[in-house]
C-alpha cells in the first residue's frame, strides 16, 4: 500500500511552476526521497511507465520502498502552461527527430529498445507525442529549473536527485546551492562533454556542466573567466556522491567519462558507471523506457546502497 498526490512548487514565479507527484511507500522502506528529473523535451511520464505499457522507474522504485516525487519542468507535460508566454521554444520533435536519438537502429548492439525502431515504431510515435520543444534560452531555463528544484526539496527535505539527459543541468544547479538538501546526483547520460558548444541543437555549456552561472570557487563572472581560471571548484559539489550512467549503444553517451572527471576536478565524488561494465547491455539513451529498465534501476540502487544514507 501507498499514500500519493501532487503539488505545485513556485506558482507564482514568473518563469513557471514546477509539478510534482509524489508516492510513498506505506510500512518499511528507506526514509530517503528520490526526485525523478526527466530529461530534454519529455516529462514526468518518462518515469511512470514505459512506451509499451510496462512500469516507470517511479513504481518500480516504490515497490522496493523508497519515497518518489516526478517532476514536470516548467514548460513540459502537465506544467506545460505554466511557463511565461514570451519563452520562445525550439519546435515539437517530430518521429524522425525521437527515433534518431533513441532508437535509429543504426547501432547493431542497440537490442532493448521496446519496438522496432525507426519513425513508425508505435514505441517512437508515443514517445514523441509527449515530447515538446526546448527553450532556447538554455541558461534562464535552467536557472528557473534549479531555482524551483530547490523549493522541492527545501519542502520535502534531503533527498537523492535522479537526472536524464537535459534534466541534469538542474541537478547540478540544485546541489551546488543547497548541498544540505542532497544526499546524492544519479545523471542518466547527463550533456556533456563538459563546456560542450553545440549550436545546432541550441546548447551551450559555457558553464562547464550547465548553461546558467555555477557558484565556482575562486568566484567567476563569465564563461570566459572560468576557462581561465586555475583549479576551479565547485563548493556546493564538494564530496558529493554522484554517478553519471553510460549506456552501451546511446548516440548521446559520449560524453559521460569526461562530465565524471570534471566532476571530480571541481570537488565531487564521481563514479563513472557503464552499464556494460556491470553486464547491462544492449541499452541507448533512453534506458530508463527499455526492455530491461529493471536492470539499470538495479545498477543505480547498488551504487546507492554503497553510499550512507538514513534508512
Amino acid at each position: 500500500m501507498s499514500t500519493r498526490g501532487f503539488r505545485w512548487i513556485g506558482a507564482s514565479a514568473p518563469g513557471g511552476a514546477l509539478y510534482v507527484e509524489w508516492e510513498r511507500p506505506e510500512g518499511l522502506g528507506s526514509s530517503t526521497p528520490i526526485v525523478l528529473v526527466h530529461g530534454g523535451g519529455g516529462q514526468g511520464t518518462d518515469w511512470l511507465g514505459t512506451p509499451d505499457g510496462r512500469p516507470g522507474w517511479a513504481p518500480l522504485l516504490v515497490e522496493l520502498g523508497w519515497p518518489v516525487y516526478v517532476v514536470d519542468r516548467p514548460g513540459y507535460g502537465r506544467a506545460a502552461g505554466t511557463g511565461p508566454e514570451a519563452a520562445e521554444r525550439g519546435p515539437a520533435p517530430v518521429r524522425e527527430m525521437t527515433a534518431g536519438i533513441f532508437a535509429s537502429g543504426a547501432d547493431p548492439r542497440h537490442t532493448q529498445w521496446p519496438g522496432p525502431g525507426g519513425p513508425d515504431d508505435p514505441a517512437i510515435v508515443q514517445l514523441t507525442a509527449s515530447s515538446a520543444g526546448i527553450a532556447l534560452d538554455q541558461a534562464a531555463a535552467q536557472r528557473h529549473d534549479g531555482e524551483q528544484l530547490v523549493r522541492l526539496l527545501e519542502d520535502i527535505g534531503p533527498a537523492v536527485v535522479v537526472t536524464h539527459s537535459l534534466g541534469a543541468p538542474a541537478g547540478w544547479l540544485a546541489a551546488a546551492a543547497r548541498p544540505d538538501l542532497v544526499r546524492a546526483v544519479v545523471a542518466i547520460e547527463p550533456p556533456g562533454p563538459p563546456f560542450l558548444d553545440a549550436p545546432q541543437i541550441g546548447l551551450s555549456l559555457g558553464w562547464g556542466l550547465t548553461s546558467a552561472p555555477l557558484p565556482y570557487d575562486p568566484p567567476v563572472t563569465s564563461p570566459e573567466e572560468l576557462r581561465q581560471a586555475a583549479k576551479p571548484t565547485l563548493p556546493g559539489l564538494k564530496y558529493l556522491p554522484v554517478a553519471v550512467v553510460e549506456a552501451e549503444a546511446s548516440p548521446l553517451g559520449g560524453g559521460a567519462r569526461a562530465v565524471a572527471e570534471y566532476l571530480r576536478e571541481v570537488g565531487a565524488h564521481a563514479d563513472h558507471l557503464r552499464l556494460v561494465d556491470h553486464e547491462v547491455r544492449g541499452n541507448g539513451h533512453g534506458m530508463v523506457l527499455e526492455l530491461n529498465n529493471h536492470e539499470v534501476l538495479d545498477v543505480v540502487l547498488t551504487w546507492l546502497g554503497t553510499l550512507d544514507l538514513p534508512s
